[in-house]
């Protein structure tokens, strides 16, 4: 490989990973002022969840159709076209007087931000073939991504200690800026000769049925006669799940091919990703809630707290690169989550305890990091591999869909299952009709609601650790399970080695 062409790869490493640091930071700073926004909007917790969610659902409905379209017309121009427009959605975000406003640019903002998710990995498969070398390049971004994940929570603390929370997001059009041009510089183009035509009912069957649910879940609407909407929208989610599924299947080039399940290692991957996403990222959105009102921390505190949490997705990912080329993903990945769900099931009796603070939760936090560490990697660089490079968008847009409509409705869920913990540690305290109003204000730290319902501080706090502890053993459990799922389906062997 001649210098200029190790050169122009670095500068196409540099433009993946600042905006994958791009990414990294929109996740986790956010969840920090969500306190604030719930104030300076106002925004209330069904508010606040879906000014998360309307960024994870937009990734979601359009992960794949990103990956279709780069493929089809380039994943440089299509990754071009995500920065400019999540720069101007960040604008928008910065800009924003409401919460409706705020989720609806947050929505534009998931979108352009899954064209970029989706090209950062074709771009690094096609430009890093060598194993070592590709390992080296997903480590980078790994890292990077750990980076702005880690240093997230810090980053929106000290914001909105020094100035407002706007600059959270107007941060992101600099770097949207920077990130261009290197994309122009650096980034080969590239594409799959054999892509056909967008899978406009692919697109649109999955788009309703996920966000159907999380809508269901978020709302918290009962399946009961009684609530016809509610049983209206379930059957339609469940009609277009389906109907999804018959589409992909028939289709010639799908979007979402189910053949490729076939690969034990893919299958194993996508779990994966499933498995960090039904414990480790949708609760990067509660955590800061849990230390703001339950331990009392101030913003920067629990930024500074949350540290154990995120940075070791930072130091991990290179080692978890090694680790994967040494023993392989049937270790690596199942280890990954098994750590993931101990650091959960630490964090669940640090929570609950009678002393509960930073110190307690250390263990688990940093555990729980370790195990992220070595399975975000290591799932994306397996999913990859697994497939031939020519549809290296379609792999990276249905692992990161995995990734992203688990995220969805676990951030729906997790906050379902805060909520009931809530209200059961409220049951004896208030009357009946008051439980749901007072469990969804302390949901979002608001401690002074309960004192105006006439409930002491410490009883909000404590049924508040409650409704945490249930979310952290849902967390351990789903982790451990899905670490069990995924080493068994590495374990088995192939039932065709070809795709």
């Amino acid at each position: 490989m001649n210098f200029n062409v190790i050169s122009r790869n670095l500068v196409a490493l540099a433009a993946v990973c600042l905006s994958a640091l791009m990414l990294g930071l929109e996740i986790s700073s956010i969840p920090t002022i969500l306190p604030t926004l719930e104030h300076v909007l106002p925004a209330d917790f069904k508010q606040l969840q879906w000014i998360m969610n309307a960024y994870t659902i937009a990734m979601t409905t359009c992960l794949m159709a990103m990956g279709a379209l780069a493929d089809r017309f380039g994943r440089k121009r299509i990754f071009m076209v995500g920065i400019v427009i999540f720069g101007v959605a960040s604008l928008v975000c910065g800009l924003a007087t409401s919460a409706p406003m705020l989720i609806v640019a947050r929505f534009f903002q998931g979108t352009s931000a899954a064209a970029m998710l989706a090209c950062q990995v074709a771009v690094l498969s096609h430009q890093f073939r060598d194993g070592r070398e590709r390992g080296m390049a997903f480590g980078w971004w790994g890292v990077i991504f750990g980076i702005g994940l880690g240093f997230g929570p810090i980053v929106g603390g000290l914001i909105v200690a020094l100035s407002n929370w706007q600059w959270v997001f107007l941060v992101h059009v600099v770097l949207a800026i920077i990130t261009l041009i290197l994309v122009r510089t650096g980034v080969e183009e590239s594409v799959d000769p054999d892509a056909g035509r967008i899978d406009l009912v692919g697109m649109t069957t999955l788009s309703i049925s996920v966000f159907g649910l999380v809508y269901l879940i978020t709302q918290g609407e009962s399946l009961s006669p009684d609530n016809l909407a509610g049983m209206i929208i379930a059957a339609v989610s469940v009609v277009s799940f389906l109907f999804f599924v018959v589409v992909e299947n028939r289709a010639a080039r799908p979007m979402f091919d189910f053949a490729a399940f076939r690969i034990r290692n893919f299958s194993g991957a996508l779990l994966g990703s499933c498995g960090m996403n039904f414990s480790f990222w949708p609760f990067v959105i509660y955590l800061p809630i849990y230390f703001q009102a339950v331990t009392g921390y101030d913003s920067v505190t629990t930024g500074l707290t949350l540290l154990a949490y995120t940075l070791p997705t930072l130091i991990v990912p290179p080692i978890a690169e090694r680790l994967l080329l040494r023993f392989g993903p049937r270790v690596v990945i199942p280890l990954g989550l098994f750590t993931i769900g101990t650091g959960f099931f630490l964090m669940h009796f640090a929570a609950t305890s009678d002393h509960a603070g930073w110190m307690t939760m250390l263990p688990g936090c940093i555990l729980a990091g370790i195990g992220l560490g070595l399975t975000n990697t290591p799932v994306t660089n397996t999913a990859t591999a697994s497939l031939p490079i020519e549809r290296a968008g379609m792999a990276s847009g249905m692992d990161m869909s995995a990734r992203m409509i688990s995220l969805a409705i676990n951030i729906a869920l997790m906050g379902f299952i805060l909520l009931q913990g809530i209200q059961s540690g409220l049951e004896q305290v208030i009357p009946g009709d008051q439980i749901q109003a007072l469990a969804e204000a302390l949901a979002a730290g608001n401690l002074g609601a309960g004192e105006a319902a006439g409930v002491s501080i410490s009883m909000s706090r404590h049924a508040l650790a409650q409704g945490f502890g249930w979310v952290m053993l849902y967390g351990a459990v789903c982790a451990w399970g899905l670490s069990a799922l995924s080493l068994a389906v590495f374990g088995r062997r192939a039932l065709s080695s070809a795709y």
